[in-house]
């Protein structure tokens, strides 16, 4: 699984506003699970459909703004790298209940979107550019849709997911690359490095920062499934135990 996250200059960084956002999310996604058992079947439904046209009109907001910015491009403003596939998905799966599609928000939605959140790629742009609150709120609804799907709808991951997700993740890359290729673009950061300083120039030179991009995802992964892990491995042993 490859992911590459830009990393904001300092000062972007846990600002009040940002910290701000941060706190917000850890909120809702602490309530979820908190009235995971006390909401309704129609406050579900609603809130669901609600985070999901959020989702969408949200992304769609983010290129009417480039389009009128003229910053728009088929380089750079397809909705191809992951965040915003995960937009759509993440969408799609909380209309449509979807669990295919959540084995791959669970992983990538918690995992890359929350880098994001934690270090967005916003350079100088900070509070109140729109571009502060739509990347926040981008970012922080994958998240929550994530959360809420295996809190609430009680989903969850299998070790056949992460076999899934990686399978996945990489037959997307080998896409990108060729995308790439085609388009002259660099989605996925996989044909340079971003221009602004990220993780991935603690990764080495091209090729290898895209290995090492795969080791951060693979160890991101293994985190997000450790809880379900010791989760079963208890309901193993006490099983064992009363038989």
């Amino acid at each position: 699984m490859a992911v590459g996250v830009g990393i904001s200059s300092l000062p972007a960084m846990f600002s009040a506003p940002h910290l701000a956002a941060l706190v917000t999310v850890f909120l809702i996604c602490f309530l979820l699970y908190f009235f995971r058992s006390r909401l309704s079947a129609r406050q579900r439904l609603f809130f669901r459909w609600f985070v999901a046209a959020l989702l969408v009109a949200n992304e769609l907001a983010y290129h009417a703004w480039n389009a009128y910015s003229g910053l728009w491009t088929v380089q750079t403003m397809l909705p191809l790298n992951i965040c915003s596939v995960l937009v759509f998905a993440s969408a799609f799966m909380l209309a449509a209940r979807s669990y295919p599609v959540y084995e791959f928000c669970y992983f990538l939605g918690i995992g890359a979107a929350s880098q994001v959140l934690v270090n967005p790629d916003l350079g100088a742009i900070q509070f109140p550019h729109f571009l502060f609150f739509q990347t926040s709120l981008s970012h922080g609804l994958v998240v929550v849709a994530a959360v809420y799907m295996t809190a609430v709808e009680k989903f969850r991951p299998y070790p056949k997911s992460l076999l899934k997700v990686a399978v996945g993740m990489n037959a997307y890359l080998l896409l990108m690359a060729a995308v790439n290729r085609l388009l002259g673009s660099n989605y996925l950061f996989i044909a340079q490095k971003p221009g602004t300083p990220s993780l991935l120039d603690l990764l080495g030179p091209w090729p290898w920062y895209i290995l090492g991009m795969e080791i951060v995802g693979v160890a991101i992964a293994g985190l997000l499934y450790l809880p379900f892990f010791i989760h079963d491995m208890m309901v193993k042993h006490s099983k064992a135990t009363i038989s």
